[in-house]
């Protein structure tokens, strides 16, 4: 199929700049929750991509609440070498009794609807789930263990401030609901420090912020899939807001070289901004979305712009993962978006 094609080339992208990591895992075994989101199909697909092209013999064990419908729709991925499912809930799944040498932690609902609607269960799922794993790391005394935890722990970014780095000492508003997201990432962050400490498990922390790519569900609360969404529909791209709120966005491909560089070679106790340092206003975005569209649909901007006011940011400071881990943004923003059109285009075909 031309859609796994377009996978194949982003997986060898990822073999590429991964290769001399994967030593680490030759005759290991991977345990991953939040297999069935945007980050664990990648995390899978990269995995078993390795495994078969590298002869690792290594084995990924993923935590699903409904394997049989994973199954169904991603036949391709039950089916890999290595890659085999442990059905239960990431707030109380029953343990594995097999020993397991990392753990990958990226469960989590990012939904900014749950967030809204039931910032409760929102915050039982994050911190149940983390200490849930934690435990588990513990039974089945893993050696190192990834949290894919969210750039939401800083709260909101002062607008002068262009770039926010791991030190910033900011953090959500604890007397909004809303905040219940942020807040429960640094729980969770929280609970890895204490179990690192109390229990000498080698925890690291990826601080994710905003990424495009094949398997983005472009219907959620993210702007640049729904801008592509638009787009594919014909237009107009639609800007909910004034346009001039800055984020930045890493491809897919990039973020899981970077995953699995921290879970393999970051520094235990350690949290990594994961992200692209390249800021783009929302109004600027549309219009690159509409740049790579080939019927070029218009960009409308419903929003008006406050005078006086500065642009709201989201961008990361990323120079700790560069210096420390020789990680670069190898694929730039409009390729991203170009694949990424690819991809669904193809997809929905």
């Amino acid at each position: 199929m031309k859609n796994n094609n377009l996978l194949s080339q982003d997986l060898d992208h990822i073999l590429e700049y991964t290769k001399v990591l994967w030593k680490d895992l030759r005759e290991k075994r991977v345990f991953l929750t939040g297999g069935t989101g945007f980050f664990g199909k990648w995390l899978m697909e990269s995995f078993a991509r390795a495994n078969e092209q590298l002869k690792l013999n290594a084995q990924m064990v993923v935590l699903s609440r409904d394997p049989g419908l994973f199954k169904t729709r991603y036949p391709h991925l039950a089916q890999a070498s290595g890659v085999m499912f442990h059905q239960g809930n990431v707030r109380d799944f029953e343990f594995s009794q097999e020993p397991f040498d990392f753990i990958i932690h990226a469960a989590t609902d990012a939904s900014s609807q749950l967030n809204i609607e039931n910032p409760l269960l929102m915050i039982d799922t994050i911190v149940e789930g983390t200490r849930r794993t934690l435990e588990f790391a513990r039974h089945c005394d893993a050696k190192r263990f990834l949290l894919a935890s969210s750039g939401a722990v800083y709260g909101k970014q002062p607008p002068d401030l262009s770039h926010v780095p791991e030190d910033y000492s900011g953090a959500p508003d604890s007397t909004q609901p809303a905040s219940a997201y942020g807040e429960a990432k640094r729980l969770a962050e929280l609970l890895c420090s204490i179990y690192q400490k109390q229990y000498k498990l080698e925890v690291t922390i990826a601080r994710c912020f905003a990424f495009v790519g094949p398997y983005l569900n472009l219907n959620i609360h993210y702007a640049i899939g729904n801008f592509i969404r638009d787009g594919l529909n014909g237009g107009p791209i639609i800007v909910k807001s004034d346009g001039s709120a800055y984020r930045s966005y890493m491809y897919v491909a990039d973020l899981i070289i970077w995953l699995w560089t921290i879970l393999l070679l970051g520094k235990a106790g350690t949290a990594y901004n994961v992200g692209s340092a390249h800021a783009v206003s929302i109004g600027e975005l549309a219009n690159l979305v509409s740049c790579c569209l080939p019927e070029k649909p218009a960009v409308r901007i419903a929003g008006a712009r406050k005078k006086g006011s500065l642009p709201e940011r989201y961008i990361p400071d990323v120079q700790l993962a560069m210096d420390e881990l020789g990680l670069r943004v190898e694929v730039s923003l409009e390729d991203s978006i170009r694949r990424t059109i690819r991809w669904h285009t193809i997809k929905d075909s």
